[in-house]
């Protein structure tokens, strides 16, 4: 199903090298932004008493508000430049970062998660849209591992310097917004490759964008439950299991490093495979007896970073396949809502992830971590296998 639209750019072989930069630079602060924040708040919470539960149902307002900002941030840039929306989301981001130091109150910390979430998804959208301009048809695989790559450093380095840095004090909350304001310098460098966002022929309803290539869009919601929900509460996890601080914030990135070393050789393995439903398929198979051994390997520690560096990889795969088949199916203005639906069920993924590991966790014991994920990729598994017997021949 090929949606394309008369706005679609001309085939270019060449890569676009400042447009490539300036998204990655972008995606780079929202990977160690994630990486840091989720896991630091989540902690505080811990040491001021809060349940699981409510830990989890505060997490999840990143996924409200992702869901709010994915639609519009098409409408956005349209009217003010992908770059203008771009450096605005920068300053929210940075602020409402630094604003969780300032407020002591719980409830305050909800309308900053929108604000700073809210934010970050747009980068995630238009950075995704940019990428996807900026890179040929023909190395879109190898483009989009570097991207993926570079998303996943973000995503290690963020738990290593809460590691580092631990949770007391000014200095995360500082560090977290100087390095997503460092990433307005090369988007403002690049502006002079300001993508345009025309208007679509098709007129699809934004909904319809989420169920044009629903493996993708599916694999997208998986990825953004396990990721959000495992950022947020494995943590709370590692240490109910016996593990320091420290030791839990290292095994985070044990997750973050297996992502960066496999996924550009994902990305280019994608570019050669003809129904990618089998890639997606095998990475959550693996997602799926990754979780279900993590109960019986979690007290050996270098057991457990060894099997969640290769499970991290396998799992960021979902987003890297998911993401590099709509670069191939859409163009122009749709494309830019497609990312959109593929930000927004993302989003519904880190909604739905926190707060149903918090509750698993608070119903079944600390376990319930390991048994939550599981549900979440056997749902996936079932969907692909149910959808490579049903469209055998489908994309």
């Amino acid at each position: 199903m090929d949606h394309s639209s008369p706005d679609a750019p001309v085939i270019r072989e060449e890569i676009h090298w400042p447009a490539l930069i300036a998204a990655i630079a972008s995606i780079t602060a929202v990977g160690i932004a994630i990486g840091l924040g989720l896991p630091l708040l989540s902690v505080i919470l811990e040491k001021r008493g809060i349940s699981s539960s409510m830990i989890g149902l505060n997490s999840a307002m990143a996924g409200i508000a992702a869901m709010a900002a994915a639609p519009a941030t098409t409408w956005l840039a349209r009217r003010l430049g992908v770059v203008i929306t771009m450096v605005l989301a920068i300053v929210a981001a940075a602020a409402s970062a630094l604003g969780f130091y300032f407020a002591e109150a719980l409830w305050m910390w909800f309308p900053l998660r929108i604000i700073f979430h809210g934010a970050i998804t747009i980068l995630f959208v238009l950075s995704e849209f940019w990428i996807n301009t900026a890179a040929p048809p023909s190395r879109r695989g190898l483009v989009l591992g570097i991207y993926a790559t570079v998303l996943s450093l973000g995503f290690a380095a963020g738990p290593l310097i809460f590691s580092i840095v631990g949770s007391e004090g000014i200095l995360p909350f500082a560090i977290g917004a100087g390095i997503i304001l460092l990433a307005a310098i090369p988007v403002l460098m690049a502006r002079k490759e300001n993508p345009v966002i025309g208007t679509s022929a098709t007129d699809l309803p934004f909904m319809r964008y989420v169920f044009l290539v629903p493996t993708a869009t599916a694999a997208v919601f998986i990825f953004g439950a396990v990721e959000s929900g495992g950022l947020s509460l494995f943590p709370v996890y590692a240490t109910r299991t016996g593990f320091t601080e420290s030791q839990g914030a290292l095994l985070l990135t044990m997750i973050g490093l297996g992502n960066v070393l496999f996924q550009i050789p994902i990305g280019m393995i994608a570019d050669r495979i003809g129904d990618r439903r089998r890639l997606l398929s095998l990475f959550a198979i693996v997602g799926l007896v990754g979780s279900l051994a993590l109960p019986f390997l979690i007290h050996n520690w270098m057991v457990t970073a060894i099997i969640l560096l290769f499970w991290g990889g396998s799992v960021a795969g979902l987003y890297t396949v998911g993401l590099a088949h709509l670069g191939d199916k859409l163009h122009g203005a749709d494309l830019a809502s497609a990312n959109a639906a593929f930000v927004f069920c993302y989003a519904l993924g880190m909604l739905v992830g926190p707060q149903t590991i918090g509750v698993a966790m608070d119903v079944t014991g600390h376990h319930g971590f390991a048994w939550a994920l599981a549900f979440f990729f056997g749902l996936y598994v079932a969907l692909t296998l149910f959808r490579l017997v049903l469209s055998p021949k489908r994309a």
